[in-house]
């Protein structure tokens, strides 16, 4: 029973994104390790830019820097 956390940044990802990474995660862990997909589950986690901190600082933080 396989259980798969994608978690990332709240900037738009669309249903349908969401819904090719399921199904893409799904039908990989079929093909390479022979895994259920009925019994496979995926979660997407949508974080804040504000709450993901890379190299010391948020990502809206360097975003706005890298941008300005």
């Amino acid at each position: 029973m396989p259980y798969v956390n994608i978690k990332i940044t709240r900037e738009g990802a669309t249903a349908e994104q969401k819904a090719a990474l399921i199904e893409g995660v799904t039908r990989l862990l079929q093909e390479t390790l022979n895994k259920n997909p009925a019994t496979t589950f995926v979660i997407i986690e949508e974080v804040e830019t504000d709450n993901w901190g890379v190299g010391g600082e948020s990502v809206t933080v360097r975003r706005k820097r890298e941008a300005g």
